[in-house]
């Protein structure tokens, strides 16, 4: 049986004024699954391809924010439910490192699905 699941990408936009990026993650939830992960993969060469001065450990503390807050154990929205905190994480953002649009799917499996969204969206062919 499928389930319904959202995903948002999660993009870095090195200067935001020039509006050029490149995604560097995956952000998807499952609620009827309970399942909520972020899976990043920062291409350091190709942000540096777009600004040569980005802040590079910036970016990562950033994208590991995104990861930090699926952790339901220790992460900075632990008291929130994994639906609350996929909206926060989803929530239009005019920084360097944010979500895009949020898109639905079917599932039976979100840790295959996120592995897939990634490999087509995340990494370079």
């Amino acid at each position: 049986m499928k389930d319904v699941y959202e995903y948002a990408v999660i993009r870095v936009i090195p200067r935001v004024e020039r509006g050029e990026l490149i995604n560097a993650g995956v952000l998807l939830y499952c609620q009827p699954r309970d399942y909520l992960c972020a899976r990043v993969e920062l291409d350091e060469a190709r942000l540096r391809a777009l600004d040569a001065g980005v802040d590079l450990d910036g970016v990562r503390h950033a994208l590991g924010a995104y990861q930090r807050s699926c952790d339901s154990d220790s992460g900075p929205l632990t008291g929130e439910s994994l639906g609350s905190r996929f909206r926060w994480l989803t929530a239009p953002r005019s920084t360097i490192v944010q979500t895009g649009p949020v898109h639905a799917g079917l599932t039976a499996d979100p840790e295959a699905e996120l592995e897939h969204l990634v490999t087509r969206l995340v990494r370079s062919p």
